[in-house]
């Protein structure tokens, strides 16, 4: 009689490409005068509440994203994957295509850890 192998289920890995980010609704944003995205970021907790109190700092910090990070926001809608917003961001910045999805990859990995945005999977 043949002696069967012990098989183990292949774990199913998920493309980073396909996830969806979405914008955290914690956070307001709006569009400047000059075209460029200011996300308002709530200072809370206790070192925050010492440092405003004895160093004066504000509670809301304006965070202003530059021209790569306010096309990036724009385009985190909820439905659009990250994959999509490479190919967004290789179009508007066609010089820098090359570069784009290093460049995407780190800005959503910074959004998520100052929990400005959340990937969810497709």
């Amino acid at each position: 009689m043949p002696v069967q192998k012990k098989t183990t289920p292949k774990k199913v890995t998920r493309n980073y490409m396909d996830s969806i980010p979405e914008r955290s609704e914690q956070m307001p944003w709006r569009i400047r005068e000059d075209g460029m995205v200011e996300i308002d970021m709530e200072n809370k907790g206790f070192y925050h509440t010492i440092a405003q109190k004895f160093w004066k700092k504000p509670r809301i910090s304006h965070i202003a994203l530059e021209k790569y990070g306010t096309v990036v926001w724009k385009n985190i809608d909820g439905q659009n994957t990250i994959y999509d917003i490479v190919r967004i961001m290789e179009a508007e910045f066609p010089e820098e295509k090359d570069r784009m999805l290093d460049r995407v990859v780190t800005y959503m990995g910074t959004l998520q850890r100052s929990k400005f945005i959340t990937i969810k999977e497709s």
